[in-house]
């Protein structure tokens, strides 16, 4: 078997290493901003990859070197890859005066802030619950 580096892996090299200079940390949690009260703001993004790569091999006819018209087949190969990013900002950390606080960009902010809210309420409806239980005294004929 041939010890050579097939052209794909060369085209997929490529490719990996863009993306590699591309993405880093600071896509997806920015520099951190001071501003005059002291709070520190950093934004967050979501990035999504895509990559893709293919090739075939195949043989051209052609003539010999010595003019002869037999025919001498002699492999090619024709690849193509590519890649694809996307960034989309969430939100920002706000972290001040005690606390850290995610403020999302997107309109779903109602939506975001019941999910963080559930698991008080849920405490609370159990804490009503438990609370009925000890306040209804069994009835005795």
């Amino acid at each position: 078997m041939d010890e050579q580096q097939h052209p794909i892996e060369g085209l997929m090299r490529t490719a990996m290493e863009a993306i590699q200079e591309m993405v880093s940390v600071n896509s997806v949690v920015g520099e951190p901003v001071e501003t005059p009260d002291g709070s520190v703001i950093i934004p967050v993004s979501r990035v999504s990859c895509g990559f893709g790569a293919g090739g075939s091999e195949f043989e051209i006819a052609g003539k010999s070197k010595g003019g002869n018209e037999d025919e001498q087949m002699s492999p090619a190969f024709g690849g193509g890859s590519g890649a694809g990013m996307s960034v989309k900002p969430v939100g920002f950390l706000v972290a001040g005066n005690g606390h850290v606080r995610m403020l999302p960009v997107d309109g779903n902010a109602l939506l975001d802030r019941l999910m963080d809210m559930t698991p008080q309420l849920l405490s609370q409806i159990q804490g009503m619950f438990e609370k009925a239980k000890k306040d209804k005294k069994p009835e005795l004929d």
